[in-house]
């Protein structure tokens, strides 16, 4: 079986250096995630992560996208920078102190006008939403016990050809690990599994970083 080369510190900074450049606004609030919240900055989505969330913007042309999990700002930063002027993100977050941070930064790369942030349950707010398409691209990055739920409401809400991201999805190792029977890895396989399954969906995993699904809707 073939694997996946091992991604090293220094294949890691050798990926990094042969990718898209990041400016001083994301080196900056990388730093200050890491110096205001220590003990959280680990959920920052990395520098591949966040180049490619800017790259699958662009390539599918999306002009809506939706977030479920902005935490200090990171990922959308890198996409709301690679929507056209008239594009919107909605970012849907329950922590005001960490999204505090994300506007900041939005503000300082000129994007702001671009973003609407929800504070609150994201499940509220999306259940409180018209069921019908809505968002050429969905990105999930939120609290794992309620992956499968986000996917029941985002699915009938991406536009047909619309993108599904997902982070975290093999979360360290652990959906392999018949040992761990906790809530949160389980929500993980059970997302995992009807990504899959779904009627819907054509979808595939990639090994960047903690796991990452994209996930397209059939037209």
């Amino acid at each position: 079986m073939r694997s996946t080369t091992q991604v090293t510190a220094e294949v890691y900074l050798y990926l990094l250096e042969h990718s898209m450049p990041a400016d001083e606004v994301v080196a900056e609030l990388e730093r200050e995630t890491w110096d205001a919240l220590p003990d959280r900055a680990g959920m920052q989505v990395g520098g591949e992560q966040g180049r490619l969330l800017h790259l699958l913007v662009k390539l599918t042309g999306a002009r809506s996208l939706l977030e479920i999990g902005t935490f200090t700002g990171m990922s959308s930063l890198w996409m709301a920078r690679a929507l056209p002027e008239d594009g919107h993100l909605l970012c849907l977050d329950v922590n005001e102190e960490w999204t505090d941070i994300a506007r900041r930064y939005w503000e300082r790369a000129g994007i702001a006008d671009r973003i609407d942030l929800e504070i609150g349950p994201a499940l509220d707010t999306l259940r409180a939403m018209a069921p019908e398409p809505m968002f050429d691209l969905a990105f999930i990055d939120a609290d794992k016990e309620n992956y499968p739920a986000y996917l029941d409401e985002v699915v009938p809400r991406l536009h047909p050809g619309g993108l599904l991201v997902a982070d975290n999805v093999l979360w360290s190792g652990r959906v392999v690990d018949g040992g761990d029977e906790t809530d949160a890895t389980e929500a993980i396989r059970r997302f995992n599994r009807i990504v899959v399954d779904h009627p819907d969906l054509e979808a595939v995993v990639l090994p960047i970083s903690d796991g990452m699904t994209l996930a397209r809707r059939k037209i």
